[in-house]
């Protein structure tokens, strides 16, 4: 049997399937990243004589690019289909969560698996920041919904604008974890402040800015100026997360922060343009191909065995982390705030785990020698496969409850879409 074959007939299915996914996840109230991780279980158990294993710790380059990928396009979309205007004051709960939580997340996590799992230190340091961000693109049943769709939902905000931010803040503790390595050449702390924590934000933060800004005048002032350059293809959504993600990276800053950066800042100079569900939409709608080809391979990795280096230990730690230490550390994020007690819970449990963590730690292995990475990622494939379990089988059901509560509808004016001069 051609394997090749099977594989395009696989990825077919996948992505065809992605069209019914989210009307079978309000049927079932279950997250169809859940039914895609056990399908791609059951693919690779039946076709195993006939697949490649999809094993990380082998193909670790593949790992990283195709995680990568997704990631970059979901911070995209991420961003663009965020209603609430940015500043300092609306954004501090996300600002809190990735500061205060986040930072408190590395330290525990760091902790634990120091003194309690006996890891290296640098392992541990690797793993809070590979387990402390929230994730993107396995969060959709827990972010808002497309841009100007009319409601203010404190929860899915904080989630949505959180996610948003640490995939790229949490990337120079990533660093700081290959800099403690034995013998690595660029170790010194001050280094570290100066160029992977300045420099690389900072740079990160300017790009996406400044090419946001372009992009902005491209897509919406310059169709008023002439409307012979009128273009409303939301493929240019895709086209401008490669241009921003490349060129931040050949000047060596987070490419992550400038295609959320940008994504915002896209997002924030017309506020009410219908042009922005035409971004949002295409980019939505590959990213849904790419993270079901990444979950099939994700259940076919536990055929493959990516869970055979895991302990007892490890695996209560996971569900200690998820359950416990998540959303307890989410609590001085919130806490001097008007959020109804729920909504502050809703947060702190839903910082759902996914597609980033498993791309910092493939980076973080590619880049220098971490001790027993089969045992790493076994640690954050449980981890993940965790959280899609629990949250993926609360999520729906708990939203919907809370939407009924809290949420606020029609706060905004509708879209609008200008006639060009």
């Amino acid at each position: 049997m051609d394997q090749y074959i099977i594989i395009i007939i696989i990825i077919g299915f996948a992505a065809l399937g992605m069209a019914w996914m989210p009307s079978i996840t309000r049927i079932t109230k279950i997250s169809y990243s859940l039914f895609y991780v056990i399908l791609g279980a059951i693919i690779f158990l039946l076709f195993k004589n006939h697949l490649p294993v999809p094993d990380p710790v082998r193909y670790n380059s593949y790992a990283i690019r195709m995680t990568e990928l997704v990631v970059i396009i979901s911070l995209m979309g991420t961003g663009l289909k965020i209603d609430q205007p940015f500043s300092f004051r609306k954004w501090k709960i996300p600002f809190r969560l990735v500061s205060i939580t986040m930072i408190l997340s590395i330290i525990i996590v760091a902790a634990v698996c120091y003194y309690v799992l006996h890891f290296d230190l640098a392992s541990s340091v690797l793993m809070g920041a590979v387990l402390a961000p929230t994730d993107p693109v396995l969060a959709s049943d827990v972010q808002v919904g497309p841009p100007n769709e009319g409601k203010h939902d404190n929860i899915k905000f904080s989630l949505t604008a959180e996610a948003g931010m640490n995939d790229g803040t949490a990337f120079p503790f990533t660093w700081l974890a290959i800099l403690l390595l034995p013998g690595y050449q660029q170790a010194d702390i001050q280094n570290w402040i100066v160029y992977f924590l300045l420099y690389k934000v900072i740079a990160g933060v300017l790009t996406g800015y400044l090419i946001g800004r372009f992009l902005a005048y491209l897509f919406f002032r310059l169709p008023e100026i002439n409307n012979k350059l009128e273009t409303r293809d939301g493929l240019v959504a895709i086209a401008a997360t490669l241009v921003i993600y490349g060129i931040c990276e050949m000047i060596h800053g987070y490419g992550f922060i400038a295609v959320f950066i940008a994504a915002i800042t896209i997002r924030n100079y017309e506020m009410t343009h219908k042009y922005h569900k035409n971004l949002h939409e295409f980019t939505d709608q590959v990213e849904r191909i790419l993270l079901s080809v990444l979950l099939l391979l994700f259940g076919g990795s536990f055929v493959g065995g990516i869970l055979d280096h895991l302990t007892w230990p490890m695996g209560i730690f996971s569900a200690v982390f998820v359950l416990i230490i998540r959303p307890l550390t989410s609590l001085p994020a919130t806490f001097k705030n008007s959020f109804h007690i729920k909504e502050k819970l809703a947060i702190g449990f839903f910082g759902i785990k996914g597609m980033g963590s498993f791309y910092y730690l493939a980076f973080a292995l590619a880049a220098g020698q971490f001790l027993n990475a089969p045992a790493l990622w076994s640690l954050v494939s449980f981890t993940v496969l965790l959280s899609i379990f629990v949250h993926g089988i609360t999520a729906t059901a708990v939203m919907n409850r809370l939407d009924k509560q809290f949420v606020r509808r029609n706060f905004r004016k509708q879209p609008v879409e200008k006639i060009p001069a």
